[in-house]
């Protein structure tokens, strides 16, 4: 049993849930004092030391009876009860519906009469049919088990089988009450069946999912393009990027501070020193007000929306930290989205923010764009004003509209770009970014949550507000 138990912790972990060797232990001492007799003691035992989360409860309920059985009762032979005359009338049945359903379907509801399971080498072969090695998430156990019952015959043919079956044997004179028990267990034998070919392909998914490398850990995945992450990256990158909002919230919050400080008054404090012949013995501050400001332009065209929806977190941090931003993206044309990110909780944000610019190909305008921007929104922008431009600086050979950039740099305090494409490419191909670099403070490569994080990190350095 203790196998077993590790085995299933295995599966836990290979669906996401986290379980460490602790909590493992805990288990087994659990299992220990409990025993396995009663199930549901057996079941309350390991899901009190394994499960911490409310979203792992779900995925525990299911994988439960993959490890330790339905705890439901077996498939059983539906002719067993029949007289001789009925056994009869069935046989000659089968043999009419023969030619019109074909062999598979025969062998299939055979096994339903008989309450025959499958084999484990058949469960094994089924899956393989129906593409095991396809599932890359747990999710896709749904679709496996689907294309397993579809590759067996468990489907609405089966269905109207089943109805034929009953008609003609009722038209041959079996009696209603042996007519309504042979039903109930042909169908109390398809659902059993149709539960084993799940639990089948849950263990196959799982087996599917230990096949795979390790994860990486979060300073691997800090440091993976973002064109490289993979769904299941995704997910794990979620996570990070609001971890590393709040530690980036609180680094900024005491940059800020310190930035309020006080600065030694040169005049007075000579003027209020002339007392003492000019020495300073009092020394007078003044106080520097830091009232910063931010608007920042984020690029939602097709070349950079694999990583957009970290750069718009990071954005809704800088929004939440600095009260006085103004935050919005273009593709073709610029739209603010300071009122979503005012209004919404950060995912909420981000997801409508996404949905309503959706990508397009070979439409990107930065030109247009910064024009727009100009004409509209240039008010936004004062000599206290940080730019902060997210893209790639791709244009499809359009107007970069330099005279608009130059225009925002004249009013602004400094411009920032962070560019997702790597050095070698700045300036290949349809990239004006040579053009609006000489024009910014400085060009940042974030090709990574690592780099990405670093650039935001700048901004709140002393004097970078």
């Amino acid at each position: 049993m203790d196998d077993r138990i590790v085995q299933f912790i295995r599966a836990l972990r290979a669906t996401g849930i986290r379980v460490s060797v602790a909590e493992s232990t805990d288990a087994l001492r659990a299992v220990e004092q409990v025993g396995v007799m009663d199930r549901e003691t057996f079941k309350a035992a390991l899901r009190t030391a394994l499960v911490k989360e409310a979203r792992a409860i779900p995925i525990f309920e299911e994988l439960f009876p993959l490890f330790f059985g339905l705890g439901e009762p077996p498939m059983m032979p539906a002719m067993s009860g029949l007289s001789p005359q009925d056994q009869r009338r069935l046989q000659a049945a089968l043999q009419a519906l023969a030619q019109q359903f074909g062999p598979q379907r025969m062998a299939l509801m055979r096994r339903l009469l008989e309450g025959r399971p499958l084999t484990r080498e058949e469960l094994e072969a089924i899956a393989r049919h129906a593409g095991s090695r396809r599932v890359q998430e747990w999710m896709d156990r749904t679709a496996l088990a689907r294309w397993m019952q579809r590759s067996v015959g468990l489907d609405d043919r089966l269905e109207e089988m089943i109805r034929a079956l009953l008609q003609m044997l009722a038209e041959a004179g079996m009696d209603a009450k042996t007519l309504q028990q042979l039903e109930e267990q042909i169908r109390a034998n398809r659902a059993a069946l149709a539960r084993q070919i799940q639990q089948a392909a849950g263990m196959a998914t799982l087996e599917r999912l230990a096949e795979r490398p390790p994860e990486p850990s979060e300073a691997e995945l800090m440091e993976r393009p973002f064109h490289a992450l993979t769904p299941a990256d995704l997910q794990r990158m979620r996570q990070m990027v609001a971890r590393l909002a709040a530690r980036l919230r609180t680094r900024a919050a005491l940059r800020l501070k310190r930035g309020d400080g006080r600065r030694l008054d040169t005049k007075t404090t000579l003027r209020v020193n002339l007392r003492h012949a000019g020495v300073p013995f009092d020394l007078r501050f003044r106080r520097r007000h830091l009232k910063p400001r931010l608007v920042v332009l984020c690029d939602l065209s097709t070349s950079v929306r694999h990583c957009s929806e970290f750069f718009l977190h990071l954005i809704y941090l800088l929004q939440d930290q600095i009260s006085r931003t103004r935050s919005f993206v273009y593709i073709d044309d610029v739209a603010e989205i300071t009122s979503i990110f005012a209004e919404r909780r950060p995912d909420e944000a981000v997801r409508q923010v996404l949905l309503e610019n959706p990508p397009g190909y070979y439409n990107t305008d930065l030109g247009n764009s910064l024009a727009t921007f100009c004409q509209n929104y240039l008010d936004a922008i004062d000599r206290r004003t940080t730019v902060i431009v997210v893209g790639d600086g791709r244009n499809n050979y359009n107007d970069p509209r330099l005279d608009c950039f130059e225009a925002i740099r004249r009013r602004a305090k400094r411009i920032l770009w962070l560019n997702p494409e790597p050095r070698p490419l700045w300036g290949t191909g349809d990239s004006d970014l040579p053009l609006y670099a000489p024009l910014c403070a400085a060009v940042h490569q974030v090709q990574n949550l690592a780099e990405l994080a670093e650039a935001i990190d700048r901004l709140f350095e002393r004097g970078g507000v």
